[in-house]
């Protein structure tokens, strides 16, 4: 999660982190345009970053986590339809139980399931530095779709270097595989201005072992223009104190609209930096750990603690996903 610092009421953009004195990028990274449409990595490139992450610098990557002070004006609008679409989990859910782990604020997920494999953490280059988010593997054509935030991806204009996803992260240890990203996308608002209402984020993997991704970690549903103010749960790694990136850590509780800046989610939850682009699941089952994702760990307000945002998964985001599981 990243806690923003916003000058003005302007949404995040490259030319507000530059007015509060936040360093532009100043490696050699590729830069996009506002028609790029994501940012590839060649196969030497791959082969770089599955050397690169060893377990060390597994454990030393930093998050990235800013702040937001208080903002004026009005949330911008987000593109979205009324009719849901939902694309199912790969493996069948159980019957729902009754929920024994909500609410929660955050802690250590314990009850297994699905989920211990799908979310992971996301290794990638910022800025000269080692850096790390979360990730989700989802239901996808191509079976090597991860969604993030588009933080996770491309920051401050410049698309991250040595990107890979550790499903199951455990201190260190990628218990099935360290992925590398042949490509990885994010939406044209997020891309072209970095407009925290569309901070989502998607990486395409290489296979591993001759094996797509969810072959090996199994695949969540996903769904888009679901609506607000639904029971949600929230997954990731944060690395931030109190957390150290070692384990998964997840809230749940009953989801509302944020009222101040963005047109996300928000929900009561204690994670810190690093746990940024981990899953949030509506229809969340606890028996099988299983559900839809409709929403990434995004961005805290700096004056309201112990509550985390994410963006709404309306039509960008869909055309988003659409994009990265046929690439």
């Amino acid at each position: 999660m990243r806690r923003h610092r916003f000058a003005t009421a302007a949404l995040l953009t490259a030319g507000a982190l530059a007015a509060l004195g936040l360093a532009a990028p100043g490696t050699a990274q590729a830069t996009a345009n506002a028609g790029d449409t994501g940012h590839s990595f060649t196969t030497p490139a791959q082969r770089q970053a599955a050397a690169f992450w060893t377990p060390a610098r597994m454990r030393a990557a930093t998050p990235l986590d800013l702040g937001l002070t208080h903002p004026t004006g009005q949330p911008a609008a987000v593109a979205r339809s009324s009719t849901p679409t939902t694309i199912p989990a790969t493996s069948p859910a159980a019957d729902v139980s009754t929920p024994t782990a909500f609410p929660q604020a955050g802690g250590a997920w314990t009850s297994g399931g699905a989920v211990v494999k799908t979310s992971g953490r996301v290794f990638f280059t910022f800025q000269g530095r080692t850096a790390s988010c979360s990730g989700n593997a989802v239901t996808s054509q191509n079976a090597s779709t991860v969604i993030t935030a588009g933080h996770c991806v491309k920051y401050q204009g410049a698309w991250h270097t040595n990107w890979v996803f550790v499903p199951a992260y455990a201190d260190g240890n990628a218990p099935y595989g360290q992925w590398t990203a042949t490509k990885t996308l994010t939406t044209p608002q997020w891309e072209a201005s970095e407009d925290i209402n569309y901070d989502v984020g998607a990486a395409v993997v290489a296979p591993l072992n001759g094996r797509t991704l969810t072959s090996v970690t199994g695949a969540q549903g996903i769904q888009f223009n679901g609506g607000y103010n639904k029971p949600m749960y929230a997954f990731g790694f944060p690395a931030a104190s109190p957390y150290d990136g070692t384990k998964l850590v997840y809230c749940s509780g009953n989801s509302s609209k944020d009222f101040l800046l963005s047109q996300d989610h928000g929900l009561g939850c204690n994670m810190t930096g690093g746990s940024s682009g981990g899953p949030w699941f509506v229809s969340f089952n606890e028996a099988t750990g299983t559900g839809l994702q409709a929403s990434v760990n995004s961005f805290g307000y700096n004056f309201l603690p112990n509550r985390m945002f994410g963006p709404y998964f309306g039509t960008d985001a869909q055309n988003l996903y659409a994009k990265a599981q046929t690439s």
